[in-house]
């Protein structure tokens, strides 16, 4: 077994994952003196991850197939589905209000919403061709990356 891999797989999972411990952890407290609900915590968290993963090979092998000249198009991909995972939490808010709103009122909120990611790509445009954030990002954006990612998991 090659332990650079092994690290490197640890490092990403990490990354990735550590916001899964504050969610685990608040899934754990509900289900506290609940009888089976660390089983069904522990494999409905293996049974969503066992589908990121499913998903994230799928398109890795599919990759394999594309022309070349698609690849960089990739990151369209890779952007939405960052975008969409990291959107949990939103859905987990949206539902109960979107349950109690009208369907005009819903509307409102989606358009809303949708405007609203256009201010926030522009912001993030923005701040990051300034040219001091710009320079920083470009040398050190391989490690604030993970390092936000887990400030913002904490």
């Amino acid at each position: 077994m090659n332990l650079g891999i092994v690290g490197q797989a640890a490092g990403l999972f990490a990354v990735t994952n550590i916001d899964d411990i504050l969610i685990l952890s608040l899934f754990f407290a509900q289900g506290a003196g609940r009888h089976g609900s660390v089983r069904r915590i522990v494999i409905g968290q293996y049974l969503g991850f066992a589908a990121i993963l499913a998903v994230a090979i799928a398109a890795a092998f599919g990759a394999t197939f594309l022309p070349e000249s698609a690849v960089p198009y990739l990151g369209l991909l890779e952007v939405a589905a960052v975008t969409f995972a990291n959107g949990g939490d939103n859905i987990g808010v949206y539902v109960p209000v979107f349950a109690t709103a009208r369907v005009g009122s819903m509307s409102v909120y989606a358009i809303v919403f949708l405007i609203l990611v256009a201010v926030w790509c522009f912001g993030g445009r923005f701040f990051a061709t300034r040219p001091i954030i710009a320079k920083a990002l470009s040398r050190w954006g391989h490690i604030l990356l993970p390092l936000v990612l887990i400030a913002f998991g904490l």
